[in-house]
């Protein structure tokens, strides 16, 4: 199995500037480069990537993208005066040539196919290109928006070139739209295409029509191209959560890639001059965690723009310390996305009702958007005031990743480490306060060693643990006694299975309770206990997904807790298979700083054992394959529960209040 984060940098992408004056070019430095590598350094986190050399692309790999024409073209700027590279310069748009630049250029393709192929080949996981000029604005015979080579595109054609690569997902999450993206796979049904971008009605550079949210691709790419346009200034983590949540992911998984390449433009940070928008650098961390499930964790990051010095090297490093494995910040103050964001989910995911099995049942398109009026100049204004953020906190990862209490004979990881030992303080006292006849027989001798676990897990010696049990149900009741009182905040917990779920759920919200089941539950005990029900179909795969991308992640970021408890219980294992199963405790590792414990039946096969202990170190996530259509009883289950609870969860919303979308009858699916 492939481990290992790589990082391609060469400070010869420093040596070229703007020569001459330009309001618009005078924001890409070099110093863009050198401040993300030297904060890499002070962090540590240079020193545990695994150095890549640079090299110069070739002629073939610039065309694989780029006409003949043009390559040509560009050779010659090497050789120009200053005055004939101004001129050079004019016959394209937002963009200065430097007699170095070609140079550079060749080098930014390279360094990100150097990446490319030490991914595909499994030399490492996953990676980062620290590259300039960036890439997402060339076009196939023009250079544009800063951009000379089209890093990304040149990318992805090589990976279905030289590596065989059937299914290619870029996500570009740079505040500008990556126009030269579209245009050179908007008639690829082999590449799905994803970017936000700030567009305010077309009033944001490229102020192109293409950018908005019905450009969804042409031909047999159609429905592979998905714009999100953000129509106002001052988006946040809550935002871009959302779009991911109910837009990108959902589709993601539907169209289950081989390889992710993320247009890494961190100009969508708070602070930036050009975005305007207020995200603040940790949630990167998040939104590289949930990209990660997918292609079997072959995730490659190539930079494209970011121009705010400090918040583009925070956020650099907070994608590359996911990308290195270490636990994701706590969320917190997630309220839910704003109305112009909410519009924008809404007709986005309308728009691709057609070409996607994930939004069926979703509501029309907004007819008048609240921010069409509005004045682009008073919102810079105000968002340029207020942008001031604190530090991103520290992600210190505990000595031990992952620990189990299992039998001697059941087989692990050897990197997973087995709880034997003597029994925590804690757990002494726990046990002398539990009364031997409210357990199932059997289940005595185990807690010792799962509430030592709790306890090293709650003090940080430990980031998550695994542990097999006689009855899940009854296990559940204790651990969630025993967390609260070490005094974590608040429990998350996850339970697939059937029948009551034996834990107390009072409305104080300590506790919260996502049970996924395949028989009705028979009474709700709180607004803390949501019951999900998916009947035994032929597409249980399609419906946990579903289930899990617009219900569970949302409301678990939302709620923000300081420990998930993850509970295979009796029956869980008719709700979803292993795979499910492991990409379920994947992407839920994003919360509570990664302290995650988990519950099996001690009866549980090997393979589920193998999956939950891979997942929880971090290792390679199975695939689900491509996903079918959602059975419409399943889709409704989800969406009753999603409206019952999303005036207390703000990011369970998918359309806007002003639309009265949401009381709208869905569509026939």
């Amino acid at each position: 199995m492939a481990s290992g984060t790589a990082l391609v940098y060469d400070e010869e992408m420093t040596r070229y500037k703007l020569l001459w004056v330009d309001p618009t070019c005078k924001i890409e430095v070099p110093e863009r480069l050198t401040v993300s590598y030297a904060a890499l350094q002070q962090r540590g986190l240079a020193q545990r990537c695994v150095p890549l050399p640079v090299r110069e692309a070739t002629d073939q790999d610039i065309l694989l993208a780029h006409s003949e024409e043009y390559l040509e073209a560009v050779k010659t700027t090497p050789h120009l005066s200053l005055e004939e590279l101004m001129t050079f310069t004019q016959q394209y748009g937002d963009v200065y040539f430097h007699p170095n630049i070609y140079h550079c250029a060749k080098l930014a393709v390279g360094a990100t196919l150097q990446l490319v192929d030490s991914v595909m080949t499994a030399q490492v996981r996953n990676g980062v290109a620290l590259v300039r000029p960036p890439g997402h604005h060339s076009q196939r015979s023009e250079a544009n928006g800063f951009c000379i080579f089209n890093n990304v595109a040149i990318a992805t054609l090589y990976a279905q070139k030289r590596h065989n690569v059937k299914r290619v997902l870029i996500v570009d999450w740079d505040i500008h739209h990556g126009q030269g993206l579209q245009y050179c796979f908007e008639e690829d049904p082999s590449v799905l295409y994803f970017s936000w971008h700030r567009y305010q009605h077309q009033r944001f550079w490229p102020n192109l029509r293409d950018s908005d949210f019905d450009c969804v691709g042409k031909a047999r790419g159609a429905g592979f191209n998905v714009n999100l346009p953000w129509n106002k200034v001052g988006m946040d983590n809550s935002d871009y959560l959302s779009a991911f949540f109910h837009v990108l992911l959902p589709v993601a998984y539907e169209f289950c890639p081989e390889l992710v390449l993320v247009s890494a433009g961190f100009d969508s940070a708070i602070g930036d001059p050009e975005g305007h928008m207020r995200a603040t650098p940790d949630v990167f961390a998040h939104l590289t965690h949930l990209l990660m499930p997918l292609a079997g964790g072959k995730l490659c990051a190539i930079l494209e723009g970011g121009y705010n010095l400090t918040s583009l090297a925070q956020s650099v490093c907070q994608t590359v310390q996911t990308l290195l494995g270490d636990p994701a910040p706590r969320p917190g103050g997630l309220t839910g996305p704003c109305e112009s964001a909410l519009e924008s989910v809404q007709c986005v995911r309308a728009a691709h009702r057609q070409y996607w099995a994930c939004f069926k049942h979703t509501v029309g398109l907004i007819v008048e958007p609240s921010t069409k009026l509005c004045k682009p100049e008073e919102e810079d204004q105000g968002a340029e005031e207020e942008a001031q953020w604190p530090e991103p906190p520290p992600r210190p990862a505990p000595p031990i990743r992952t620990a189990a209490v299992v039998p001697p004979g059941a087989r692990l990881p050897d990197s997973c480490s087995r709880e034997t030992g003597s029994l925590s303080q804690g757990a002494e006292e726990a046990l002398r306060n539990m009364d031997p006849a409210g357990l199932v027989e059997g289940l005595l001798p185990s807690l010792g060693n799962v509430f030592t676990l709790v306890d090293k897990i709650v003090t940080k010696k430990v980031r998550n643990g695994l542990a097999l049990v006689p009855d899940v149900p009854s296990a559940v009741s204790c651990v969630v006694q025993k967390v609260l009182a070490s005094g974590t905040d608040r429990v998350l917990l996850v339970f697939l299975g059937e029948g009551e779920v034996p834990v107390e759920v009072s409305d104080d919200g300590r506790v919260l309770v996502l049970q996924i089941c395949t028989r009705e539950v028979e009474k709700r005990k709180s607004q803390y206990h949501v019951p999900v029900c998916l009947e035994k179909t032929g597409r249980i795969a399609s419906a946990f997904v579903h289930a899990v991308l617009s219900l569970v992640l949302p409301v678990g970021y939302g709620f923000d807790p300081g420990l998930v408890l993850l509970a295979l219980g009796g029956g869980g294992g008719g709700v979803v298979g292993v795979e499910q199963w492991a990409q379920l405790t994947a992407l839920l590792q994003g919360l509570a700083q990664g302290q995650t414990l988990a519950l099996l039946q001690q009866e549980s096969g090997e393979e589920i054992l193998a999956a939950t202990a891979s997942s929880l170190l971090g290792g390679l996530t199975p695939s689900l394959g491509p996903l079918g259509a959602l059975d419409p009883l399943e889709v409704q289950e989800v969406e009753t529960q999603r409206h019952r609870l999303q005036d207390k969860w703000g990011l369970l919303r998918t359309a806007a209040r002003s639309s009265s979308a949401e009381g709208q009858r869905q569509p026939p699916i």
